[in-house]
């Protein structure tokens, strides 16, 4: 069946943005809870968006934490505002194919906005969707725009750099399509995943869609 929509993750998919990500997780967490996380511990909180995490680590003190990690993530995004090289052509190609073009993130609607601001990508979409306070919840979300769209999942893709993005696309019946062309990508778990298709520079994704109809 002929694709009419196709649904983007944000992070590591249109923005290298994981690098402000990290960062900023790191400082926020430091100076509310005097210690340093490692890296394996910082990624063991992925999941619930920003809100959700600081309202699990700093009950008393979550929103200062939040608007903290906000302040720093706009201050620090400006390094990486713009989306990967090949990104605007392939969602002006997508659109000029009267392709519907949504987001479904993990991130939160702070966040979410700021990127949104710094990379000038939201005139490109017509829906977006940021992450539940309490868990990883894509399919939900991936459904959420195939009702507001009416497609069935077949007439979707869902195009995003991690190995859960593939597993979530796959539950809901959308076509799982993996970015690993980010320098954060973990290119081997997203490929044991068995996406549909996998593309590791964006020029290859846009030549993809011209051959897609």
């Amino acid at each position: 069946m002929k694709l009419k929509g196709f649904i983007f993750d944000l992070d590591g998919t249109l923005l290298n943005s994981l690098p402000v990500v990290n960062t900023c997780f790191h400082s926020t967490l430091h100076k509310f809870s005097g210690r340093h996380y490692s890296d394996k511990e910082l990624a063991s909180l992925f999941g619930p968006s920003e809100e959700g995490i600081f309202k699990q680590l700093f009950p008393d003190l979550w929103k200062e934490s939040l608007q903290f990690y906000l302040d720093e993530y706009d201050r620090i995004h400006l390094e990486y505002a713009n989306p990967f090289p090949g990104v605007i052509e392939a969602l002006t190609i997508l659109q000029e194919r009267k392709m519907k073009l949504a987001i479904v993130s993990g991130k939160g609607p702070g966040s979410m906005e700021i990127s949104l601001k710094h990379s000038g990508l939201k005139p490109f979409f017509e829906v977006i969707i940021t992450g539940s306070e309490h868990c990883a919840s894509k399919p939900e979300h991936i459904k959420e725009v195939l009702k507001k769209w009416n497609y069935s999942p077949e007439e979707v893709a869902y195009v995003g750099d991690i190995a859960y993005d593939v597993k979530a696309a796959k539950e809901v019946g959308v076509l799982p399509i993996s970015a690993i062309w980010a320098p954060t990508a973990q290119v081997q778990k997203v490929l044991d995943m068995n996406p549909a298709f996998a593309f590791d520079n964006v020029k290859a994704f846009i030549e993809w869609i011209k051959q897609t109809e």
